[in-house]
């Protein structure tokens, strides 16, 4: 295989982490939150103050962290690192004390329902409010890098368009200001990008494929990175498994067992590679191709979390150099 890097013009990636808002997303069950949770912990390893932030509320981030539930306010799960869970309500809440110098005393039950009106009367209401709190953390400094913990890819698109759409609505006053300086950050590349999950199967593969270029034509927003989950590591060489498939099992059966292991590893592996292939090619230069090994585990948890973390730093170091990915692929 080809080398990420090198002899397809990928570009070079040292920069990954030195944006400042960075949405993770990916059909569901490659490992999106699973990527999220090391980016934003290896940032912080790395010396950044780093939030991440999960948007759908299913409460599956922190169990990556062995910590307890989340909350709208950011909390410190360790040095340099805060997580919370977004809630579109206390954002609210939070935009009307900030940006309308609303009191905290004011009652949220009507204001609350009338947002529910206008919410279900204009798409992309809801939407707007996640990405303004994110982007105002960023534009705020208050952190050195935002990580998302994003929809599935059926609903990113939606997300990051949502300030376009209410802008083309709203015309004059602060809520078209607000818009206008979110969209700069979100479509500056050097601030805000995308970072895709996918897998080495054909529907990740192809759903990926069809997210790239509806993120182009849809919401301005650069991609970052895609990052190619669970790809399986060259256990032998061909001259081995040769090897392997010659041998008289029929008086071991502890013998027999090992080498149809390695065979079934053999044959996964090579389902898997021409997805790997596909994806590599039909990315071409937009994007470096990050690869993180299968841990054979499907358990959530710190452990978990540090070693994709230190996959993905080696990554973005080889891709930087220009060297082979995970495995020599």
């Amino acid at each position: 295989m080809v080398a990420p890097g090198g002899g397809l013009g990928v570009p070079k990636a040292p920069g990954l982490l030195d944006r400042r808002l960075l949405f993770v997303t990916g059909k569901g069950g490659v490992g999106k939150t699973t990527v999220a949770a090391a980016l934003a912990l290896g940032a912080a390893q790395s010396g950044k103050r780093t939030l991440v932030c999960e948007v759908d509320a299913k409460g599956d981030l922190a169990d990556f962290y062995e910590t307890g539930p989340l909350a709208f306010e950011p909390r410190t799960i360790e040095a340099g690192l805060d997580a919370m869970t977004m809630q579109t309500e206390a954002s609210l809440r939070e935009y009307l004390r900030l940006q309308l110098r609303l009191p905290m005393l004011v009652r949220m039950g009507p204001l609350a329902r009338a947002f529910d009106f206008v919410a279900l009367a204009a798409p992309g209401v809801r939407e707007i409010l996640t990405v303004g709190k994110l982007a105002y953390e960023v534009r705020a400094g208050h952190y050195d890098l935002v990580v998302v913990d994003g929809p599935a890819t059926g609903h990113i698109v939606g997300q990051l368009a949502s300030p376009s759409g209410i802008r083309d609505l709203v015309q004059v006053g602060a809520i078209r200001h607000q818009t206008d300086w979110m969209l700069d950050l979100l479509h500056d590349p050097a601030v805000t990008g995308v970072v895709v999950v996918s897998a080495p199967e054909d529907m990740p593969v192809n759903e990926t494929l069809e997210l790239l270029d509806r993120l182009e034509r849809q919401t301005g927003v650069d991609l970052a990175a895609v990052v190619m989950n669970r790809v399986l590591p060259e256990l032998f060489s061909r001259h081995q498994q040769e090897i392997a498939a010659s041998l008289d099992t029929s008086g071991s059966p502890a013998l027999r067992v090992l080498v149809d292991a390695a065979d079934l590893a053999t044959r996964l592996r090579r389902s898997r590679t021409p997805h790997l292939r596909r994806l590599r090619t039909e990315l071409g230069a937009r994007a470096p191709l990050l690869y993180v090994p299968d841990l054979f585990t499907r358990v959530p948890g710190r452990r978990t979390t540090r070693l994709i973390a230190e996959a993905l730093a080696a990554e973005l170091g080889v891709v930087a150099s220009g060297g082979p990915g995970v495995n020599g692929l």
